[in-house]
């Protein structure tokens, strides 16, 4: 009897052993960067210039800075290989999808990653392949390429890619809360798009800007956030024109950038309410805003500068 008691609790004091091993493990794997690469057709997938499998291709990696290299299958065209730099994140999966292209201008694709920013925050920020693409969120067009806002609710979203000349791309993301969700995208160009005709006097692509409209101050407030509430930033005059940022329908605000971006410094931007300003669209070379006299209540606090669907 004493001799089954005491290889029971042999048997007994191993599993626990290995129930903790296991945890221990999974514990220091939780640490471990994810990596997903997808791709049409399939390619040879290398990272630091070693070749580590095809695509698809997914795996835990250590956080850092990487080298990807995709080498598209032989085909009955040579197809363009591509190449980019990623930063993986502790416990966050990147995914890199790519449509290859017998050129760089004809292959498609999109990078999207997760960066962990801390608080309740949501943010999304997206980079676009030609610049100032239009982003649309759900259905409802909210700016334009580059495009940053913490205006999102968190879950499900899904963004629509466009430009004049270029095929439209959907990319259905997840926003959660406490992170920057980062989309660089390479739209492809559209084959039976022709190049449009200039004519003299006319402009080919309009800006959009924000009006300021007249009001019983003489001037409208800038403030931080879509709200009276939020802190105000600085002063504008009716008649301005500020390049748009993107729009909070729902209570009727406008996001602006009120300061050019100057060297080494970014663009300043905030919120100002629909009852006194308006969109309008205006030839580019008439983008420029009238010359404005700035009226700060506070130094404005510097925008943070944005780093490039997954669940982290």
């Amino acid at each position: 009897m004493r001799k089954i008691r005491t290889i029971i609790l042999i048997l007994l004091g191993f599993g626990i052993l290995t129930g903790a091993g296991l945890a221990l493990l999974g514990y220091l794997r939780s640490g471990n960067a994810g990596l997903l690469v997808e791709s049409i057709p399939s390619s040879s997938v290398y990272i630091a210039g070693e070749q580590v499998g095809r695509t698809p291709y997914e795996a835990n990696l250590d956080p850092g800075e990487v080298v990807v290299k995709l080498i598209p299958d032989a085909t009955d065209r040579a197809l363009a290989p591509f190449e980019t730099k990623v930063t993986l994140s502790s416990g966050i999966k990147t995914n890199i999808r790519r449509e290859f292209g017998e050129t760089e201008e004809t292959s498609v694709g999109e990078i999207v990653s997760f960066e962990k920013i801390g608080g309740k925050e949501v943010s999304i920020s997206v980079v676009t392949t030609p610049n100032s693409a239009q982003i649309s969120v759900d259905g409802t067009v909210r700016g334009f390429a580059p495009y940053k806002t913490t205006s999102i609710t968190p879950g499900e979203h899904s963004l629509v890619i466009s430009s004049q000349g270029y095929i439209d791309r959907t990319i259905t993301v997840k926003a959660t809360i406490g992170y920057r969700l980062t989309i660089v995208v390479k739209l492809k160009p559209s084959e039976e798009a022709e190049p449009p005709e200039e004519i003299e006097g006319e402009a080919v692509e309009k800006k959009v800007m924000v009006e300021i409209l007249s009001t019983p101050t003489g001037f409208l407030r800038v403030r931080e956030a879509a709200s009276t509430a939020a802190k105000e930033l600085t002063q504008v005059k009716p008649g301005q024109r500020f390049p748009f940022v993107e729009e909070d329908t729902e209570n009727n605000w406008f996001k602006i950038e009120y300061l050019p971006a100057q060297a080494g410094e970014e663009g300043k931007e905030g919120w100002v309410t629909g009852q006194y300003a308006k969109k309008v669209e205006v030839e580019p070379t008439k983008a420029a805003s009238p010359s404005a006299t700035l009226t700060p209540t506070k130094k404005p606090t510097p925008t943070p500068t944005l780093v490039p669907s997954v669940t982290p």
